[in-house]
């Protein structure tokens, strides 16, 4: 079960789970989906509303027999400083960024423990290691992503139920472009965000159906499937992209580099 699988990678994870074998229950808030298949089913559905969600696992598997793997994917990016954002747009992101999957997770653990197993992969980013200016409520929902799936993977591991965080660097979708929503700017920010944006102006212009650059989502499928499919547990934080160990080696050596200025941290930790 994919979620937020009309396109970019969620569609790409479709393709790729179909071409291995499997059924495949994709939820997209779209009218129409761009592919059709014998072993595909597709569900309207709004992550963001929990009565949906519930109602959406129990027709999966009313309609496969058993729901062996969730994907939460879906979700959008958010661009503005923390003043700027409004009430709605921080709602808005967190509704489905944060709480989407969190209402999803709820709804398949019952089937899974039920099942005696079964998988529920995280789609995060590098946003949920670190944060950069202007986009923090984004980090602000991945970061809670991170932490309730790092919480729920040990209290279902007995279940036989697997949870992966997925942290993806720069992806070659319109996540970047056409997907991205942007916050009303303040002139105040103008120069923070020229430095950090390289431009005063939001939004930045795009072509319809450009992309950001990055790996293409198929590779990214294609490891994510092939992780899924391992009988071995795996890693807790799946790291996938060019880009993304560096980022979050940088990330985690300025951390560290923060706590170590504290002397009595230092005292502590030091062997």
């Amino acid at each position: 079960m994919i979620t937020g699988a009309g396109r970019g990678l969620g569609l790409a994870l479709v393709e790729r789970a179909l071409a291995a074998g499997h059924n495949v229950v994709a939820t997209t808030r779209g009218a129409r989906f761009p592919i059709e298949d014998p072993r595909l089913t597709v569900l309207h559905l709004d992550v963001t509303d929990r009565t949906a969600c519930l109602e959406a696992a129990d027709q999966a598997v009313r309609v496969s027999g058993r729901l062996d793997v969730l994907i939460n994917n879906a979700g959008y990016g958010l661009v503005g400083a923390i003043e700027e954002v409004s009430e709605d747009e921080a709602r808005a992101i967190l509704d489905t960024d944060l709480l989407g999957p969190l209402w999803m997770s709820q709804a398949v653990l019952p089937i899974m423990r039920s099942q005696g197993g079964g998988h529920i992969a995280q789609i995060s980013s590098v946003g949920g290691v670190g944060a950069m200016p202007f986009f923090g409520l984004y980090n602000a929902a991945k970061w809670g992503l991170e932490a309730f799936s790092e919480a729920l993977s040990g209290e279902v591991a007995s279940s036989g139920v697997r949870v992966t965080i997925v942290e993806v660097g720069a992806m070659d979708t319109e996540w970047a472009t056409g997907s991205m929503r942007f916050a009303r700017p303040r002139p105040d920010y103008d120069g923070i965000r020229s430095e950090k944006l390289g431009a005063s102006e939001v939004p930045w212009p795009s072509e319809p159906g450009s992309t950001g650059g990055g790996t293409p989502p198929a590779e990214v499928a294609e490891r994510l499937v092939h992780h899924i499919a391992s009988p071995e547990p795996g890693p807790l934080r799946l790291v996938i992209g060019d880009d993304a160990p560096s980022q979050i080696a940088t990330v985690l050596d300025q951390r560290a580099r923060d706590y170590a200025r504290q002397d009595h941290y230092t005292a502590a930790t030091r062997t």
